[in-house]
Order: C-alpha cells, then structure tokens, then sequence
C-alpha cells in the first residue's frame, strides 16, 4: 500500500508526496498526483507538514442507503442503482480543519463516518473492470449534514442544500493505493466515544461497481471523490465536539465543530 498526502510545509509551499511510516517522512513528488508523479530528493518528517484535503475532486457524488444494516433498519429495499446527491468542490476540507455552522442556521449538525474512493482518471460508461482499473485509491470521508434543512420544505427533499455548505466534506488524512477494503472497518468516535462501527464488505454495491454505474451517469475526473454512504449510528454534534473517522490501513480524520 501507498499513501500520498497533500501538505503545506512551513514555508507556505502547497505539495504533495508518499508517506514512508517507517521513518515518518514524506518524500516530495514533481508533476500531478493523478498523472505519473516523480519522487524527488526532497523530503520532510510529517509532523512538519500541514495536511490538506488529500485531493481537490471537480465533485463529490454521496451515497444514500449502500449498507444492508441500515437498509434493513431504515425498512427500506436495496436499491438497484446507486442513490446519491452531488457534494459542491468548496464543501471539501483536509483533516484538523474546523467544520463552520452555517451563519444562520442553528439546528442539529450531524456526522457520517464513511470511505472514500478517490478516482484516478477520467471514466465514462465503463465496466465493473474498467472502473476497478480507474480507482486511484482511498481515503476517509465526514459527510457532514445540517439535518434540520433536509426537510425543511415539505415539497422538496433539500439534500444538495442541507449537505453542500462550505466545510461540509472533510477528506483525509491521506489516499491510500491498494488498500483492501473488504476486510476493514469504518470506525467513527465523537469526543472519544465509540458512535459507529461497521464493516465495509457490508455495502450493497461494491466501490468498483459504484464507479462503473455511476460513469454511466457523468463523466468522473481525476481527484473526484466517492463517498460511499454510511451505516448505523449516524448522530448529532454539538458545538465544539471532536469527531473522528478511522479506517485501519488509512489512518484517522479528525475535524471539531466550531464553537
């Protein structure tokens, strides 16, 4: 497995590179994350650096009802074709970055633990093969919603509105290439205490499938972004609360609620 992070060093340079955890460095690449990277000789120990977002994606397409446990619990059918909403470029934040309440909205806020697929190159109408082939790497997703919105007008269900605000994606810590998800856990903590823990080989459709069915809906760039979905224990924050989100093999993201 390889992760690659996106950093800010003390300088104000904006780069990336891989992550060596052994040594706890990270080695400086040239080019584009997404198109044939070249590591330099430049290298930095990772508590030196400020993470970003691991990726700046064109969009993040969020997944509705892709477990089983939470269908069953919902009482709802699987569905036959990914349910999504469309997360805007400017929701996405890196990990230590503060989740903003919107400036008048003062409801329920609530978590969503989730997993990533960060997508490596353009796909259009591909198969289940041509989408496994275009899957980058992972990463940890805190799709953030202000629930009290969602329904807000009974004649239209505000998804978009209620999930899109500024600060509403965190992203991190890193990507990871050829991580397995099958055998791996999202694990997410609120102020340290355990609120989700669920497996991923729980999901309805598989992350190679989501991309494949989901490119035959919209073109998906590199550095686009596919949250998963979520399952049981989804739960509401209050101001100034930690939340984190785990994932073994990818690493932990944690952002607070701004008081």
């Amino acid at each position: 497995m390889t992760t690659w992070i996106r950093f800010r060093d003390a300088g104000g340079h904006i780069g990336f590179g891989t992550l060596d955890e052994r040594s706890g460095r990270v080695v400086q690449h040239d080019g584009a994350l997404f198109d044939e990277p070249r590591p330099t000789d430049i290298s930095f120990p990772v508590d030196d650096l400020t993470l970003l977002a691991p990726c700046e994606p064109s969009k993040v397409i969020a997944l509705w009802n892709n477990y089983y446990a939470l269908s069953q619990k919902l009482d709802k059918a699987p569905p036959q074709h990914p349910l999504f909403l469309i997360k805007p470029p400017m929701s996405v934040i890196g990990p230590n970055e503060s989740i903003r309440r919107p400036r008048n909205y003062h409801g329920k806020i609530a978590y969503e633990g989730e997993l990533g697929v960060v997508i490596g190159k353009t796909v259009s109408c591909a198969s289940v093969e041509e989408a496994e082939a275009a899957i980058f790497g992972y990463t940890c997703v805190n799709d953030v919603t202000a629930i009290e919105l969602l329904q807000e007008d009974p004649n239209f269900a505000q998804w978009c509105r209620s999930k899109g605000f500024d600060t509403f994606t965190c992203l991190g810590p890193g990507i990871v290439s050829g991580f397995d998800w099958r055998s791996a856990n999202v694990v997410t903590t609120v102020d340290g205490v355990e609120r989700q823990n669920y497996p991923l080989d729980d999901m309805i459709f598989s992350p190679a499938e989501q991309v494949s069915l989901l490119s035959h809906d919209m073109t998906l760039a590199p550095g686009d972004v596919i949250a998963c979905g979520t399952s049981i224990g989804v739960g509401s924050i209050k101001d100034g609360a930690r939340v984190d989100v785990s994932i073994a093999g990818i690493g932990t993201l944690s952002n607070v609620l701004a008081v």
